[in-house]
């Protein structure tokens, strides 16, 4: 039934009042979860498996009276734990920093004027706006509704909106389904509904992300792995007449060693401070899984209103109802322009004027003046009723006045399925102005007055010439009635008012952004509710559509089985979204899904990676997983490169880490078979692990992108971490490795000179070569990298070669005195591995890469 909307809300708050409120009662904000001590965080490091069994080995130790392998595997734990902690603490402090940018906004009344503000600056007694797909942002008592209805299920788990009318509440975190309201907030933060429930479950831990969960996967492998082969060593030794004790403590060392135990706490860092450089680009994550799949993203599906065009809808052709058309002149928002007709200004008709001023009254929106944060007038609601508020000024009607002259009294707000909205208001003679706009075929087909069959026709066809232009057309009608009608979704007795073509003008680059995605192996399809002459207009510039490709409506059929070559999509519904989304998967794509309104949340939820633009609303942000804060999609690029880097960088750490667990494996297992009885004692394979593993490891994590790294085919989603070669590259790499070490260490003995500390040396450098080998090949000209990973490498090669050089540390991990000699020899023979894997890469080899061959591109695969 018609909902009452006369009575006018108060001007709320000023800005005085809220800000001593603000300071009084504290943020709108749920309450901060507890911090973790320093103390939970050592011990969350203390209960890794492989850290107890190092501890284990410490007890054994101790109890042997073996006091300087105690003291290394002290150590070692020492500082694994110190790196775990610390990189946790930087996560978090990244994740936190990301919710900060990620906050939601709210639309309040502040000194009589409506303004965007955080909703963490709400306070008791503010005016807020809310309509559909907004989330109500604090506890609000409804001083006016229109056809409201929220969807309640966050709080009660009711999945059927409820309907809420002028005097009810609407509660914190419910969202806007249909309708519009304004009410005044009663309570914030921890004391609103949605904060009690938060307070409940703020101490809930985040589950692991899926890169995670495949990578602790992994580390139970390599863990079972090294368990086994460990204790092949520990019975080689046994056999051999060495302790059994002795080798219990060098199989666990081995264990430690050859499993990289700090990867989790380093992919965490990773992914948080590529969550951070993301922000940095305007690409906010909501999630940090979605920085680990954007890298794998094949198709994007694209909005077009905000995301390929500029976002700033302007009027800039009106047809009235006899079939003059006009054009209008302006910059953005601001309400300033000229009526033009065939090329000259003119004075603006009465009927042109009455066709604005329905534009005017039949809207949400309103226009907010420049500040001096912002220059420029800006929209303030949808941006497409914005225009035609800007358009009505232009025309020369002010929009305040206008608007009290006409106050509205009942509506039927903008409905998805008659795709068509309603208002009625009452005029000063006490008669009702009736207004409907809407897309033409949904207007112009209405039961129309006034209006002969010839007339509709040729508006009909100037709706589609327009619309072939890249135009949005909007039709309207009007009627003057003695009482307002019975049911505003259906009012009888309209008669056409005409049309308004709305421009949103492709922004500058979007045809090479649209390129660029081609050349990264990623095909970007365009999902439009537009009319199909405007899709194909809008396709046609950006390179997505010729004539004779396929060009799918969702009026007509199935879209989700439409031709796989197909680009362009129009008059999609909501619904006919998921089932396109849901078909491009079932054919094995990645979607990154872009939309901005309440109808595109479902489908934000369905894609893998959904992507919200910072000026839509409030329902699309929250089921997002980026939100691009310019609404630029050429930062959904640069955050592929990002996920792409990511993902590289853990990879390379991999090859890394675990070539220096095979090497020291097979060192340790065929030592004996080269006469070398003992390769190395416990104490030295952990000094090893705690130099080559620590910060050369996370120094890895930093490396830049790859030349060409937007220009090659994404990775398969069910690809393995050590797929693409990776895990052979492992076995070759660490066979490298052992191979040099094994060979210095023959040589050592057959000269008769201390082959355990020449193996202990080379086994250190030579997996710190191996470092720098596999960081990112740098484009010629770009400067010096990631200049983290050469100091890294600098300081633990000294501190190895210290391992034979000071007496204290040769008491630590038995080792013996090496001559200045014998250490260059060492030296020499360490960077054989890394050399044989440069020398690789430059002969354009797949051997000593991390991806795809040199120059590889997405059509090349």
């Amino acid at each position: 039934m018609p909902v009452d909307t006369s009575t006018r809300p108060p001007a709320g708050l000023s800005s005085a009042a809220a800000a001593a409120r603000l300071r009084a009662d504290g943020p709108n904000a749920a309450a901060a979860p507890p911090r973790r001590h320093l103390a939970s965080r050592v011990l969350h490091q203390l209960t890794d498996p492989l850290v107890a069994l190092l501890l284990a080995a410490a007890v054994v130790t101790t109890v042997l009276r073996d006091y300087p392998d105690t003291a290394v595997i002290v150590l070692v734990v020492l500082v694994n734990t110190a790196i775990g902690v610390v990189q946790e603490v930087r996560a978090d402090r990244a994740i936190a920093a990301l919710d900060q940018l990620a906050a939601p906004t709210a639309r309040v009344v502040r000194d009589g004027r409506d303004l965007v503000l955080p909703a963490a600056d709400l306070v008791r007694g503010d005016l807020v706006r809310v309509e559909a797909g907004d989330v109500v942002p604090a506890d609000l008592l409804l001083a006016e509704a229109a056809r409201l209805t929220l969807d309640e299920s966050a709080l009660t788990g009711e999945s059927v909106p409820v309907a809420r009318s002028a005097g009810e509440e609407a509660s914190a975190g419910t969202v806007v389904t249909t309708g519009r309201a304004t009410g005044t907030v009663v309570r914030t933060g921890a004391a609103s509904a949605l904060g009690r429930i938060t307070a409940l479950v703020a101490s809930t831990r985040p589950a692991a992300t899926p890169l995670q969960r495949r990578l602790a996967g992994l580390g139970r492998v390599l863990g079972f792995a090294a368990v086994v082969l460990s204790g092949l060593v520990f019975v080689v030794g046994v056999v051999g007449g060495r302790p059994v004790v002795d080798m219990a403590v060098t199989a666990v060392s081995l264990v430690v060693a050859a499993v990289p135990e700090s990867l989790p706490a380093v992919v965490t860092l990773a992914l948080a401070l590529g969550a951070r450089r993301m922000a940095g680009a305007r690409a906010i994550p909501r999630r940090l899984h979605a920085v680990e799949t954007l890298g794998s993203v094949t198709v994007i599906a694209s909005d077009k209103t905000g995301t390929l065009t500029e976002g700033r809808m302007a009027v800039q052709h009106a047809v009235t109802a006899d079939g003059s058309r006009y054009g209008v002149t302006g910059t953005g928002y601001a309400p300033r322009g000229a009526v033009h007709h065939r090329g000259e200004p003119v004075a603006v008709p009465d009927d042109l004027r009455r066709l604005a001023r329905a534009g005017l009254l039949c809207n949400d929106a309103t226009l907010a003046a420049p500040t001096d944060e912002r220059p420029e007038w800006a929209a303030v609601g949808d941006p497409l009723e914005a225009a035609l508020v800007a358009f009505a000024a232009r025309c020369g009607l002010d929009p305040e006045t206008t608007r009290a002259a006409w106050p509205r009294v009942t509506e039927h707000p903008f409905d998805q399925e008659l795709r068509r909205m309603t208002t009625v208001h009452r005029s000063c003679d006490g008669r009702y102005l009736v207004v409907c706009k809407g897309a033409p075929e949904n207007v112009l087909t209405a039961p129309l007055v006034d209006a002969t069959a010839e007339e509709i026709a040729e508006l009909t066809a100037t709706a589609h010439r327009l619309a072939a232009e890249g135009l949005r057309v909007l039709a309207v009608a009007s009627a003057v009635t003695d009482a307002p009608p019975a049911d505003p979704a259906r009012p009888a007795g309209l008669r056409p008012a005409g049309l308004v073509a709305v421009g949103d003008p492709l922004r500058a680059g979007a045809a090479d952004i649209a390129g660029s995605f081609d050349d990264a192996g990623v095909r970007l399809v365009l999902i439009t509710g537009d009319h199909p002459a405007t899709a194909a207009a809008i396709g046609g510039q950006l390179g997505l559509w010729r004539e004779g490709d396929p060009l799918v409506r969702g009026d007509d059929g199935d879209p989700a089985r439409a031709h796989p070559r197909a680009r362009v999509f129009a008059r999609t519904q909501p619904e006919q979204k998921l089932d396109i989304i849901a078909g491009l998967q079932s054919r094995g794509h990645v979607v990154a899904m872009t939309g901005d309104g309440v109808n595109d949340a479902p489908a934000l939820r369905r894609a893998d990676i959904g992507v919200a633009m910072g000026g839509g609303t409030e329902v699309a942000r929250q089921a997002a997983d980026l939100v691009l804060v310019d609404d630029d999609l050429s930062t959904v690029a640069a955050a592929i490169g990002e996920g792409r880097r990511i993902y590289d960088n853990i990879r390379r750490f991999l090859r890394y880490a675990l070539s220096g667990g095979v090497a020291e494996i097979a060192v340790m297992l065929l030592g004996p078979l080269f006469g070398l009885a003992v390769p190395l004692l416990p104490a030295q394979i952990l000094w090893v692990n705690l130099l080559t593993h620590g910060v050369p490891g996370v120094a890895l994590g930093a490396e830049p992108a790859e030349p060409g790294t937007l220009r090659r085919a994404p990775r398969s989603p069910s690809e393995s971490v050590l797929g693409a070669g990776l895990g052979r590259d492992v076995l070759v790499t660490g066979a490298l490795i052992a191979a040099v070490v094994l060979g210095a260490g023959v040589a050592a003995a057959h000269w008769g000179r201390p082959w355990q500390s020449v193996v202990f040396v080379v086994l250190g450098l030579a997996q710190l070569g191996v470092a720098l080998a596999v960081r990112a090949p740098r484009a010629r000209g770009a400067g010096r990298g990631n200049r983290a990973l050469p100091v890294a490498v600098a300081v633990s090669a000294l501190l190895q070669v210290a391992g034979v050089l000071l007496p204290p540390l040769r008491d630590l991990l038995g080792t013996a005195p090496l001559g200045a000699a014998e250490l260059a020899a060492c030296a020499a023979v360490s960077v054989l591995p890394g050399l044989v894997l440069r020398l690789a890469r430059r002969s354009g080899g797949r051997f000593g890469t991390n991806g795809p061959a040199a120059g590889t591109t997405a059509s090349d695969r």
